[in-house]
């Protein structure tokens, strides 16, 4: 329980980020490293609580008063290993995660006293873990012989992959983009996470044996029947790629660009060092983000880090409150007013509008709109409703569409494998991960759009499932 009057006498102290001036320069990481006496103290601030609401709050299931007691007595490499032991990744999700155990603290019942920073603790047991040369490869004893195909890198495709191999199973991974990640690779902007941990964990991946083949497109390049065929198990991890559009009237003007394009070419061009193309370069424009969620900050991010004149975030609802309403109780996820690290660094947001049209010359130049009220429809619904007189103009040379994914993109492989799919294109699985003889889903191709903690919980529950399936099957 870290120190029994903890939290009575120590605030909570968020994570230092850098001077936003200087960040704005370059493209590493926001936040700036914890000294260590820092993390022990926040540490300390968790409370005997009697039923740790932290851990049910994260889809993991991290057993997080062990390691903040571990931590505040200063005994890390036990608190590593209570950590390892939940959660294959805890670089991405200590960088990456909004921390829905955080809200589940039973210190944020009262709103004055903050939760336990255990986002950020996290992050630094695992970099003193890989500091002190604490993570390793740990290759199985023995080969079962049997043979995995996982496509997909990602995080839930990654942690399957880890797990089968660990339980002696030969695991090759299969992607269609050029290096190992996923969106950890090419969605995420670096000042969010640099690539570098990315690199740091497949190379431990694969000397435990897991075998990376990129650059393959699996219904293209290879059947997915033929894949499922040469394997004693799939598991499908792609991924919700599938963008929403917004089906208005300009939408094919030129500059009105889909923010998963427009990320994924900033990361590919910082990658090689050179400059975004044209079509997806804000240097110099007026750009609009459709979308308050954290894909657009991430746009929000990268279009002031590449020199834009202006940057707006458009959001469709009402900004929420500053506390929790009364219809949101602890320790339901808060619905309330936040800054990114991205919208602190400057531009605009805007709340209550709806887009109606975007019009312009060939190239968009205007984004037409409309604030809009909130009204119960006969079904109980709160829908959009106009308010009169409330049409305006916005001008811009750039709309970025950050309004959410509508699943997986899935090729023919709903059809060469006989599965099924939900109301939302979804792949359907069980309760193992299974969705066919031999066929796993785990991440958002199974959930939808979701968080890197809960990827990383199904990867590993869908691995539970294959040894499940290949111990039975003989």
């Amino acid at each position: 329980m870290g120190k029994p009057t903890g939290f009575l006498e120590a605030p909570r102290v968020s994570p230092a980020r850098r001077d936003r001036r200087e960040r704005l320069r370059d493209w590493n990481e926001v936040y700036l490293p914890q000294a260590e006496e820092l993390t022990r103290q926040q540490a300390g601030r968790c409370m005997d609580c009697g039923v740790p609401f932290c851990q049910s709050g994260c889809p993991l299931g991290n057993i997080i008063p062990d390691w903040n007691d571990l931590i505040y007595r200063g005994r890390w490499r036990a608190a590593w290993e209570r950590l390892d032991a939940t959660n294959n990744f805890p670089e991405f999700t200590g960088r990456l995660c909004p921390a829905p155990c955080e809200a589940a603290c039973v210190l944020a019942i009262d709103t004055t006293a903050q939760p336990v920073t255990i986002e950020r603790i996290e992050n630094e047991i695992i970099e003193r873990a890989f500091a002190e040369g604490w993570v390793e490869p740990r290759p199985p004893a023995a080969d079962t012989g049997r043979h995995v195909a996982v496509v997909g890198s990602g995080p839930a495709g990654l942690a399957a992959a880890q797990e089968l191999r660990r339980a002696g199973h030969r695991v090759t991974v299969y992607d269609a983009d050029e290096q190992p990640g996923g969106m950890l690779r090419y969605g995420i902007p670096d000042f969010k996470m640099e690539k570098w941990p990315i690199d740091r964990r497949l190379a431990q991946l694969e000397a435990e044996g897991i075998e990376f083949r990129c650059g393959v497109t699996i219904g293209r390049d290879v059947g997915w029947g033929e894949l499922r065929r040469g394997h004693d198990a799939l598991l499908i991890a792609v991924g919700a790629r599938r963008a929403r559009d917004l089906d208005v009237p300009g939408r094919d003007l030129a500059g009105v660009v889909m923010a998963m394009d427009y990320l994924c070419a900033q990361n590919r061009a910082g990658a090689a060092g050179t400059r975004t193309p044209a079509a997806l370069d804000a240097a110099g424009r007026r750009v609009v983000i459709l979308g308050g969620g954290d894909t657009g900050s991430d746009c929000y991010g990268t279009a002031l880090r590449q020199g834009a004149a202006s940057v707006t975030q458009i959001q469709l609802w009402p900004a929420p409150p500053p506390g929790r309403a009364g219809d949101n109780p602890w320790p339901e996820w808060p619905v309330v007013f936040r800054t990114s690290s991205s919208q602190e660094e400057g531009g605009e947001r805007d709340f209550a509008l709806m887009t109606r049209r975007f019009v312009g010359d060939g190239a968009v130049r205007a984004l037409e709109a409309v604030r809009i009220d909130m009204a119960r429809g006969p079904e109980g619904r709160k829908r959009p409703a106009p308010r009169p007189g409330g049409e305006l103009v916005i001008p811009t040379d750039m709309v970025i569409l950050a309004i959410g994914f509508s699943g997986p993109d899935l090729g023919p492989a709903a059809a060469e494998l006989g599965l099924e799919l939900d109301a939302r294109g979804n792949v359907a699985v069980d309760q193992h991960g299974a969705a066919a003889a031999g066929v796993f889903c785990a991440g958002d191709a199974m959930r939808g759009a979701s968080l890197i903690v809960w990827a990383i919980a199904d990867g590993r529950r869908a691995a539970r499932g294959i040894e499940r399936y290949l111990s039975a099957s003989g």
